[in-house]
């Protein structure tokens, strides 16, 4: 399949998501090969919820899955603005894509926006059959937040009580954060991340909770991190850090280093980038043709 070029629109990073779009009527206007299922509740919350968009033309049987997280520093981002970066991409593979919409931090506070991802994940899996996904071959990815909340997903164990947890067979990690206490006080403090965790008794313990540092062990599925050494928002050592636990535990984890790059990656980047990514996963067994 060939992504046809939607109506121009101009792509801006942002200091806290993947991508942003500037403001346009209704979400972007997806290609007819593209069938959506849109705003599907995955939980009780207004917040809560994901649109799931299958290609109509894959082939027959159960096909990979992604569920797609946004950035936004948990306080900002729609699931919208990931459709043309990212959704697009994992549909012209044969993808079946859920995109994810979570509690920011005006709804509530963290751990909620890790509670949710891990509650859409749970869904996705218990309606893999409905929508001929593989649960054998579902992927999560997202971008700072999101990136932070796609590792949340792949690495948080049941003891965490956080929600249930899930299986998922790769994580694609752009530029999270995996220390969320470091971004609470000292250098690295950002105000997204004290306005998700503002000051509390229980401040660190929480910080702790929902980061991915905190759950490095060796059974964890491959982590594919990708991060710019110029980033000033998410520092580049959240992802050197992670990789490099990773696989001092002896879990797979891989980091592609963008040189000079930003917070937040231009499309020509992202054309460069992803051949990487799905080379990733088709050795980790996601892609299987």
């Amino acid at each position: 399949m060939h992504i046809r070029r939607l109506s121009p629109l101009l792509f801006l990073t942002t200091s806290v998501g993947l991508y942003s779009q500037p403001a346009v009527p209704g979400p972007p206007k997806l290609p007819d090969w593209v069938e959506m299922h849109a705003n599907i509740p995955y939980s009780s919350y207004g917040a809560t919820k994901l649109d799931v968009m299958v290609p109509k033309n894959a082939k027959p049987g159960s096909r990979p899955g992604v569920i797609v997280i946004h950035g936004g520093g948990w306080t900002g981002g729609t699931k919208e603005s990931q459709v043309v970066p990212i959704c697009l991409r994992y549909l012209e593979k044969g993808f079946v894509v859920a995109n994810v919409e979570y509690r920011l931090a005006k709804d509530a506070l963290a751990p909620a926006a890790v509670e949710d991802a891990l509650k859409a994940a749970d869904w996705v899996f218990k309606n893999a059959s409905k929508y001929k996904i593989d649960k054998k071959r579902i992927v999560v990815t997202g971008g700072s937040a999101g990136g932070h909340l796609a590792l949340m997903v792949g690495m948080t164990p049941a003891s965490a009580n956080l929600g249930k947890a899930v299986k998922v067979r790769a994580v694609v990690n752009f530029y999270g954060i995996t220390d969320v206490a470091d971004q609470l006080s000292g250098a690295n403090v950002r105000t997204y991340a004290t306005t998700w965790l503002p000051e509390r008794p229980d401040r660190l313990e929480v910080a702790k909770r929902a980061s991915p540092m905190t759950y490095v062990r060796k059974n964890l599925p491959p982590v594919l991190t990708l991060h710019g050494d110029s980033d000033q928002t998410v520092p580049y050592q959240h992802g050197v850090n992670l990789t490099e636990a990773l696989k001092k535990a002896g879990a797979q984890a891989e980091l592609i280093t963008v040189p000079k790059g930003r917070h937040g990656f231009p499309p020509e980047k992202l054309d460069e980038l992803y051949p990487k990514i799905f080379d990733f996963l088709k050795k980790n067994g996601v892609i299987t043709e």
